[in-house]
């Protein structure tokens, strides 16, 4: 096939991407670069074309396209809350010039959503009949409520237009090319404990995360892209709940690091507990995560030490959310 991945310099889509090369397809990354990087595409394959480009823009693509991938958004809250303005945007104008390009070519649109729709859930697991719990004023609002408009409008795009769209929604999601700066709880720790500084623990540590490597979650990606007249919503993501005070015990052992936790308030509105109910994505796609947390961990471990050693954890004026 010939797909479109928006977002594709980023750090799930430039995996995808290789997954779909790895597998014959032709990719057209299109990334504005805001916080993606060319070194995630490099060296140069056959089948992929680049092109630099703001997602808020017309698409401005020649050719036929299958599918198109939508991943473009800033997702680390860093980034999104520096920005917010931008990642309001993307998630709504960007979402409308996609799904207009695809109703011109014809193709299926897979929106990459995010568990953030839940907000601080009331409901646990979360199924994806669940409504959310989101503050539309509070500071995570921005990508929060982006995302949940781009559901909407996805969905009124396959209502109304007739395209074929499905939305996934994804969960805590980690592995090698997670910028060592992300602001996300394992990039964070990891980097940390490398560098041999506190890692930094945001409220008591008891709220919990599924972690969820990134390949199996590229696998996941690719069975929606597949799964033409799918629409979804579905959960990708880990069942297996952890504390983040356990993620943090876990990573010192794993780096042999020595460094000690340090204490810090809990960021506004940043979810207590988190766990996907997958039931619909192994019974629709046939998909369930397949890599142990610690094996996960030990590759980003490894990743971050072989390949990014410059990129050491930088102190944010930006609260990271754990």
């Amino acid at each position: 096939m010939r797909i479109l991945v928006t977002g594709g310099a980023g750090f799930l889509g430039s995996h995808l991407t290789d997954a779909l090369l790895d597998r014959g397809d032709d990719v057209v990354v299109l990334d504005d670069m805001s916080t993606g990087s060319p070194d995630n595409l490099t060296p140069p394959r056959r089948g992929l074309t680049i092109v630099d480009a703001d997602v808020r823009a017309p698409l401005l693509l020649d050719g036929p396209f299958d599918a198109i991938a939508h991943l473009a958004s800033p997702a680390s809250p860093p980034d999104y809350l520096r920005r917010p303005v931008f990642t309001l945007t993307t998630g709504s104008l960007g979402t409308q010039q996609v799904l207009e390009f695809a109703a011109r070519k014809k193709a299926r649109v897979v929106l990459a959503s995010t568990s953030e729709v839940y907000g601080d859930p009331e409901v646990h697991p979360q199924t994806e009949n669940y409504w959310g719990n989101v503050n539309s004023v509070g500071p995570r609002a921005v990508y929060d409520e982006a995302k949940r408009y781009a559901e909407a409008l996805t969905t009124a795009f396959g209502d109304s237009r007739g395209v074929d769209t499905g939305i996934v929604r994804i969960f805590n999601t980690y592995g090698p090319r997670l910028r060592p700066e992300d602001g996300r709880v394992v990039s964070n720790f990891i980097a940390q404990a490398l560098a041999g500084r506190p890692l930094t623990v945001y409220g008591d540590g008891t709220q919990t995360r599924s972690l969820c490597y990134v390949d199996d979650l590229v696998r996941g990606l690719i069975s929606m892209i597949d799964a033409r007249g799918e629409r979804g919503p579905i959960n990708l993501g880990n069942p297996v709940e952890m504390s983040v005070r356990a993620i943090a015990d876990l990573v010192l052992r794993l780096t042999g690091s020595t460094s000690r936790l340090e204490w810090r308030p809990l960021p506004i509105d940043d979810p207590v507990r988190r766990r996907p109910d997958i039931t619909r994505a192994a019974q629709r796609l046939g998909w369930q995560p397949a890599t142990p947390v610690a094996t996960g961990i030990e590759r980003t471990i490894a990743w971050q030490r072989e390949s990014r050693p410059e990129n050491l954890i930088r102190p944010s004026a930006v609260p990271m959310a754990s």
